[in-house]
């Protein structure tokens, strides 16, 4: 592993590999995508430039530069997109039974002993709640994983 490092510290890195590896970058940006690799290949595409601007520069400082770069850009990316989430408009996608928090059923089955199955949407789903007699209206107060946590209700079939 030393040789490689050594050798790799020895090896004279012209602009032009810098601006190779930084669309391989994009590439697996593209096939693997979470905007990691994005910020490596704008590192390398500014180390690039750096070195096609100062050609004497040498490797050590231009691998250290595009470490410094790639964590950076990283990182406060990072940072950036947890304090500004992408808008959609349909939030609860990917999340089960989220979308049915507030959804008023009717039971078509009842709940005995705390548990009940029901359809919902498209699926059955399991349902906990309070001891209910089929027809009883109920809300959809939580989702905890695969079950729906409902109330009994006086409101009008949702």
């Amino acid at each position: 592993m030393n040789a490689f490092i050594t050798d790799l510290m020895n090896t004279d890195f012209l602009y032009w590999h810098w601006w190779l590896f930084s669309v391989v970058l994009f590439i697996i940006e593209v096939i693997v995508p979470g905007t990691f690799f994005l910020w490596m290949g704008v590192s390398a595409l500014i180390v690039g430039a750096l070195a096609a601007l100062f050609p004497s520069m040498e490797t050590s400082v231009e691998l250290l530069i595009f470490s410094l770069f790639s964590v950076v850009s990283v990182v406060v990316w990072k940072k950036y997109q947890s304090k500004n989430p992408s808008k959609t408009d349909h939030p609860t996608l990917n999340q089960g039974g989220a979308q049915y928090i507030g959804r008023v059923i009717q039971l078509s089955r009842p709940i005995v002993n705390g548990f009940g199955k029901e359809k919902v949407g498209a699926s059955f789903w399991t349902v906990r709640g309070l001891d209910a007699n089929e027809g009883t209206k109920v809300k959809i107060i939580a989702v905890e994983t695969t079950v729906l946590v409902v109330e009994p209700v006086d409101e009008p079939v949702t």
